[in-house]
């Protein structure tokens, strides 16, 4: 067994309903004001409606800034911490999706009153350092893993992203309610949820830092993910199915946070910057063209993964088969659960290939945890065989 090490956040309250507790959960930690970063569907759509009342019963002020978008730029982490200075809060809650978690990490570092750095500075491995805010991670979809991760994604130019790495960006707690996640169309569970997906095959899967924990946590996503997403996807008000899903997401999350990411999002990331496809939606179209190249590399692992995606259905005998088997499933995932299965149906010109296969080079970061190599010519491959 090679050294490693594993980090992850404090404190997990599994438990649906559980939201409706935030202003008790803050008063336990000593604070007085807090800041909940999210974005203006959460408004829009109520899930705050039950939980704010209780920061008045408890006597924590509160204030809501709801204008985190997706990919969100620097601007809108700065204009969040501009916000938490005014109000002076003791207290961040990321209350949202991946975007909003990744901003209230930010916001609880940038807006301690000790802290010297300046976004710009702490881009990178390592670089973020200091006191931060206690920092509450409330999700509400099933897929970042944010929660449970020490990193933050930035938008930082017109197509251009970039992350914060740090364990000073781990939550203290993170809180997994079922309610919140009911009303959630069908597209954006199936793409969160396999987004959850790759996460844990990823981690499964990485060249540098897997680790024992990091399979078992893994591994026990991936099965829990493969069992409930057609069920939360075609009967999302099943309670059950939807806690499960966050269950398996955070699972994955704390894999992925101690094994790294690789190919699938090195190569998902320049979509997302050109031409704004969600992230989960971006994973999903190039997963099955990711894991047929490193299949070469990886089959005896992606086999060992065949029957928690499969069940019963894994009937395939030896490595190759079984290999075979768990691709083409993933592969059928997107049509089954209703979304676009080629990069041609999401909008992705054919013309724009040989730019994204440029810009996924950048993220090396991600790309040195791949089972095999990958140069810019095998990532334009894998582009043209997923279009």
């Amino acid at each position: 067994m090679q050294p490693f090490s594993f980090a992850t956040t404090a404190q997990i309250l599994c438990e649906s309903g559980s939201a409706q507790r935030l202003a008790s959960l803050c008063r336990e930690r000593g604070a007085q004001r807090v800041l909940i970063v999210t974005d203006p569907g959460i408004t829009r759509f109520g899930l705050l409606d039950g939980v704010l009342p209780g920061f008045a019963a408890a006597g924590v002020a509160v204030q809501v800034f709801d204008q985190v978008i997706a990919d969100p730029p620097e601007a809108i982490v700065l204009n969040a911490v501009e916000r938490a200075r005014a109000l002076g809060a003791e207290l961040v809650i990321g209350f949202g999706g991946g975007s909003s978690m990744d901003v209230a990490k930010l916001v609880a570092l940038l807006a301690h009153p000790d802290c010297t750095q300046a976004l710009k500075d702490i881009y990178g491995v390592g670089n973020a350092r200091g006191p931060r805010l206690p920092l509450i991670q409330v999700p509400t979809t099933a897929g970042t893993g944010s929660e449970v991760t020490q990193i933050a994604i930035i938008t930082t130019g017109e197509t251009t992203k970039m992350g914060v790495v740090s364990p000073v960006l781990l939550p203290d707690l993170a809180v997994l309610d079922a309610e919140l996640t009911l009303g959630l169309p069908p597209a954006v569970t199936a793409a969160t949820g396999i987004d959850a997906m790759v996460h844990a095959i990823e981690a499964y899967t990485s060249k540098i830092k897997k680790n024992p924990l990091s399979d078992l946590l893994a591994r026990e996503a991936l099965r829990l993910l493969a069992a409930n997403l057609h069920e939360a996807v075609y009967n999302g008000h099943n309670r059950e199915a939807r806690q499960a899903m966050l269950l398996g997401a955070l699972l994955a999350g704390q894999a992925f946070a101690n094994a790294p990411c690789a190919a699938v999002h090195a190569l998902a990331y320049p979509l997302g910057g050109h031409f704004h496809i969600p992230h989960g939606l971006s994973n999903a179209l190039v997963l099955p063209e990711v894991l047929r190249f490193n299949a070469p590399a990886a089959a005896p692992l992606y086999a060992e993964l065949a029957p928690l995606l499969l069940g019963e259905r894994c009937k395939g005998e030896g490595t190759g088969q079984r290999c075979a088997d768990f691709i083409a499933e993933l592969a059928a995932l997107n049509e089954r659960c209703g979304l676009p299965s080629r990069l041609r149906d999401a909008g992705v010109p054919e013309a724009m290939l040989p730019t994204l296969a440029r810009d996924a080079m950048l993220q090396q970061r991600l790309l040195v945890n791949n089972p095999r190599e990958v140069s810019e010519a095998d990532a334009l491959a894998i582009y043209q065989a997923a279009y």
